[in-house]
């Protein structure tokens, strides 16, 4: 890309991520607060929905490519595909629209929030968890399930015209084969940790719900925060380091 407004391109950043957040966050409430209609949804519904939108987040966003994570960012600056200034540029734009969709999210269900007596299913909502709390093997499954998204966008690029994360030549389709695969990490890796695999997807969040007044919120577990940023970026720098080599064997 040549000529990048940088301007535009933090605007399509933060767009395609608050749109990704509030739609992320929102199947989560849908299934997890008390009286909603999802209410009881299922973690297929989560996966789904999780899935539909990055698709969504995918379409708002091709001005900058559509990174809308980190962990994809530092995968596509360690393969020399974008700038040292795009990654910084895109990362604080994806922390902006995480941080506003996460806000938007809590507005449409405040009051859902406000009779959920859980204060555990609220930060649910925002903000991922294990299962069973143990750092290191936490921390490995993010990185296995981030490094399973990356390796897959640089492989989607492989079909594509275009030098960003998604495969080129299917028009508005472009978004799909991505958004298949966070449902398939979901359903298949999610079941740990709740799967981040983006750094911005949970810190933004989290922030927003330890700045919201939120009615018996309890605590935002900074004490967990770090997997689910560090994760992440490790298993997509992996997956940027590895894809030449795989690809190229595979290929």
């Amino acid at each position: 890309m040549q000529d990048i407004n940088l301007g535009l391109y933090f605007l399509s950043e933060a767009v395609g991520t608050g749109l990704l957040v509030l739609l992320g966050c929102g199947v989560v409430a849908n299934v997890i607060l008390t009286k909603t209609k999802g209410n009881g949804g299922g973690f297929l519904m989560i996966n789904w929905g999780w899935g539909l939108a990055v698709f969504i987040g995918v379409l708002a966003s091709a001005y900058s490519g559509a990174i809308l994570n980190p962990a994809v960012g530092l995968g596509l600056l360690i393969a020399s595909k974008i700038t040292v200034a795009q990654f910084f540029v895109a990362f604080a734009a994806e922390m902006v629209g995480a941080i506003v969709g996460a806000i938007l999210c809590w507005v449409a269900y405040r009051q859902h929030f406000d009779e959920e007596p859980e204060a555990a299913s609220k930060l649910g909502v925002f903000a991922t968890g294990p299962q069973i709390r143990s750092a290191g093997a936490n921390f490995l499954t993010e990185v296995i399930a981030t490094f399973v998204l990356v390796f897959a966008v640089f492989a989607f690029a492989d079909y594509g015209d275009i030098e960003i994360g998604v495969p080129g030549g299917l028009g508005a389709l472009s978004a799909l084969p991505v958004a298949l695969v966070v449902v398939g990490i979901g359903a298949s890796l999610g079941g740990p940790t709740g799967y981040a695999i983006n750094p911005a997807r949970d810190l933004g969040p989290r922030i927003a719900h330890a700045i919201l007044p939120i009615k018996g919120k309890g605590s935002s577990d900074w004490g967990y925060a770090w997997v689910p940023v560090f994760g992440p970026l490790v298993g997509g720098a992996l997956a940027a380091l590895a894809a030449p080599a795989l690809l190229g064997f595979i290929a």
